[in-house]
């Protein structure tokens, strides 16, 4: 079974009209990884899912969403 996390941190992003830059200096992480996030190309750690989570005031299993392909 294959599978793959996607998110909504675009989304969210936009509509707080912040920038991937700006998001990355406040949850500690690189541009390059706000990009692969959005993209899919990459899965948070445990941590970091709760960094962004705790950032935008929502439930990690609002955020992040388990795909079975």
């Amino acid at each position: 079974m294959l599978h793959t996390i996607e998110n909504n941190i675009t989304q969210m992003r936009n509509e707080r009209k912040m920038t991937q830059e700006e998001l990355a200096k406040i949850i500690d992480v690189s541009r390059q990884t706000i990009i692969a996030l959005e993209k899919g190309n990459y899965s948070p750690s445990l941590l970091l899912a709760f960094r962004i989570s705790v950032f935008f005031e929502r439930p990690i299993e609002s955020i992040f969403k388990l795909k079975i392909i």
